[in-house]
């Protein structure tokens, strides 16, 4: 009896709240639409439900986060669901910190405009504040989130920084510290102790920069195991900060242990591909001398790459050391693990919307059916980067089975039609601009294809040029140009027409040649009161050869990181013409990037030219050498350093007459300044030279005139490149050095379309 009460009871309440559904209605529900809502559902039109089945449908609606509040309404089989809608976010503000910095919302808030308002994603934003600003090593930052709702019915968010404060390290020791100087860790680590004048550039500041707090230990450790040191012990360093002032005395407690030599080097290969001698001949570590752990990396990796251009591109190189302690000697084994040969079964290229598939691919190293190679493929990747038509570019592996794999080479198009600009503010000159129009990958095929028109106030030339340096998608290269070239200078002007043309050949993947002519007539023209001495500056024609060759392994046209390039060109002429001498230009330039030793993209630059001109029968002043400006020596107006008459006049009779020797140097650190719109800071150092080499100037009829004088001149500065949508740009201010009465100085300069 009772188990039968039990059950009516049972189905009474469940009768009691049964329903059966006539009809299903939404009511302020917009981001979803009813045929999907409807699809959500458990249930549909004519089933019986209860009370449990309508809450779990409410569950459900409410979970997809778009709804602030759901509820239902039930009358004669009529279900109606009400959705209360979350407002949506139409405004993201910055008070207190980095209320300008455009990237930071999608760096660290990471809440676009237009999403709905979600408090767990207001809170996760405001913890990646505080986060970000503890990057810069300040603590006890706050943030508050405020809202205000818009007319409309939006929200505005209001992040309110109050920025915490910097840490500065005042006591720095080291317990431990025996085989090592203690002043050798500065220059491996993050943290540093503040220095006597530490906002001075080049000293520490102090600051504590909480990140690399863990990384600092390791850093020490490393450098005690590129010392031989490898049971070195560095614990994590003791930090007692002072609240009041904001300083921290830190300590680190180390355990050097003993120098480990080394007593044997082996080569262990699981599949024997190539002789254990050619292996070794590439390491550099030593037997007897103590172990350094940078050396041993080294020594991987060109083992790795040896391997791998024998085709093995998936080799492992797996380092081990065996340490006796007792006699403090290591043996170092190099495992390596070939795995098997690798052929290219495809090469995809992407990315290159204007650029034709043939330009690119003709300056790949390794295509279909090619055996892998790992310098094949580091080559393909500078040699584009040498083109100057790509932005960036990557080539990606992509791996089909142990034998075989893609090459996908990902491609981001720059802009190489340029408007070039270039000039400066002199002391002399005032403000110069000249203007030319070209494009280096005219239609996307590679040629050269040029139409300037330049003017300034002491220059005017116009001229078509057009080259191609790979004709026929071969080795051979060539180019076309007529000019006309009018130039002012202090004490006369020339007039110049020309034609040339040339032809030139890849040797090597790195080394060119070329082979070019060239005809010009050349003609002065003097103001009626002029005082200069007409006889050095008589009209006349060249005829001209030219050969030069040129070696170039860098990795960019425009910015390169690594490499070098050094060209070597020599003009005779004399074969026609009036003009009759000989001349060696010699360019080179270094680069090297930073980042892996710095933590941030900077590049170092050296660079330097010599000019030589010997003198066979007529050398006009306007072939000689002239130096300052951008390519020379900053700091003084473009050509305007030059040895000068000597006689009785007043240094405002000086005439400047060229030199026949000139030589100069650049030493510059390009540094990231705004990253995302390829912006740098650059500083430089550029010394200079110029003389005659005989100190006698003749003019065309042999007979000495004046004896010159050999000068040298220097300038540092500051600049600024960038990459603009309409091409490279740089703005170098300068300061010179040993500046001379009479000396003609620019402050400011600017160029666009050159190489960094």
């Amino acid at each position: 009896m009772r188990i039968f009460l039990a059950t009516l009871l049972t189905l009474l309440a469940v009768n009691s709240f049964a329903y059966t559904i006539e009809s299903i209605k939404y009511n302020g529900m917009v981001h979803i639409s009813e045929p999907v809502a409807l699809r959500m559902l458990k249930f549909e039109i004519g089933d019986t439900i209860n009370d449990n089945t309508v809450d779990d449908s409410i569950k459900t609606y409410y979970n997809q986060g778009y709804f602030e509040d759901v509820w239902v309404e039930i009358e004669n089989g009529n279900l109606t669901f009400n959705f209360k809608e979350k407002a949506l976010i139409s405004k993201i503000e910055l008070k207190g910190w980095k209320e300008n910095d455009a990237e930071i919302n999608d760096t660290v808030i990471k809440i676009k405009k237009g999403s709905l308002y979600d408090e767990q994603k207001l809170e996760e934003a405001k913890k990646r504040i505080i986060e970000a600003i503890s990057q810069d090593g300040k603590i006890d930052s706050v943030v508050e989130i405020q809202k205000e709702i818009l007319e409309n019915g939006s929200i505005k968010i209001i992040f309110v920084v109050n920025e915490g404060e910097e840490i500065t390290i005042e006591n720095l020791d080291y317990s431990g510290v025996f085989g090592l100087e203690s002043d050798e860790f500065d220059e491996v680590l993050a943290n540093k102790e503040r220095e006597f004048m530490g906002w001075f550039w080049g000293q520490n500041d102090g600051k504590m920069r909480l990140p690399d707090l863990a990384n600092d230990p390791l850093r020490i450790r490393d450098l005690y195991m590129q010392n031989g040191y490898l049971d070195a012990d560095v614990k994590e360093p003791f930090v007692k900060v002072n609240f009041d002032n904001y300083t921290a005395d830190m300590s680190y407690q180390i355990s050097e242990g003993e120098v480990y030599t080394i007593s044997a080097i082996t080569i262990n290969q699981t599949k024997n591909v190539i002789d254990d001698e050619l292996i070794k001949e590439l390491i550099k570590l030593e037997i007897g001398k103590p172990f350094n752990i940078k050396t041993f990396r080294d020594d991987s990796q060109k083992i790795k790459t040896l391997i791998a251009d024998l085709s093995y591109a998936f080799v492992q190189v797996v380092p081990d050391l065996k340490k006796d302690k007792e006699k403090q000697t290591v043996e170092v084994i190099f495992k390596v693990m070939p795995g098997e040969k690798v052929i290219i079964r495809n090469v995809i290229i992407s990315g290159n919307t204007r650029t034709l598939d043939r330009i690119v691919r003709r300056e790949l190293y390794l295509g279909p059916n090619d055996m892998y190679s790992l310098t094949d493929l580091t080559d393909s990747r500078n040699a584009l980067g040498r083109l100057g038509f790509f932005d960036g570019n990557t080539i990606e592996e992509r791996r089909v089975d142990n034998k075989t794999m893609d090459l996908v080479v990902k491609l981001k198009e720059a802009p190489t039609g340029n408007i070039q600009l270039g000039g400066g503010y002199g002391s002399y000159g005032g403000l110069l601009v000249s203007v030319s129009v070209d494009d280096r990958n005219v239609w996307g095929s590679g040629i050269n294809v040029g139409l300037k028109a330049e003017r300034s106030e002491l220059t005017s030339s116009y001229s078509f040029n057009i080259s191609n340096s790979r004709l026929n998608d071969s080795d051979f290269s060539g180019n076309f140009s007529i000019y006309t070239n009018d130039t002012e200078y202090n004490d006369y002007s020339v007039s110049s027409n020309g034609i040339s043309t040339g032809l030139g050949h890849r040797f090597t993947r790195h080394i060119s040649g070329y082979l070019g002519y060239g005809f010009s007539d050349n003609s002065y023209t003097f103001d009626e009161n002029t005082t200069v001495d007409t006889t050095l500056f008589e009209d006349y024609s060249k005829s001209s050869v030219t050969a030069s060759v040129k070696f170039d392994n860098t990795d960019d046209f425009y910015l390169p990181r690594s490499g070098f390039t050094l060209s070597q060109s020599f003009e005779d002429a004399g074969i026609g013409g009036d003009a009759s001498f000989i001349k060696a230009r010699t360019n080179f330039g270094a680069f090297k990037g930073l980042e892996s030793y710095l933590g941030f993209d900077a590049i170092i630059r050296y660079k330097a030219r010599v000019y030589y001109a010997k003198e066979t029968g007529f050398l006009p002043l306007a072939e000689r050498f002239y130096m300052g400006g951008i390519g020379s020596v900053r700091g003084y107006e473009s050509y305007s350093l030059s040895p000068t008459t000597k006689d009785d006049a007043a240094v405002d009779d000086l005439r400047r007459v060229g030199g026949e020797l000139t030589a100069s140097n650049s030493l510059e650190l390009s540094l990231p300044l705004v990253p995302k719109a390829k912006m740098r800071l650059v500083t430089y150092l550029d010394y200079g030279y110029i003389g005659a080499s005989g100190n006698e100037l003749k003019s065309s009829t042999g007979t000495s005139v004046y004896k010159s004088n050999d000068i040298t001149r220097g300038g540092f500065g500051f600049g600024l490149e960038w990459f603009s949508p309409v091409g490279p740009i740089q703005l170098m201010f300068s300061k010179p050095i040993g500046q001379e009465e009479g000396d003609k100085t620019a402050v400011f300069e600017f160029t666009m379309g050159q190489r960094f």
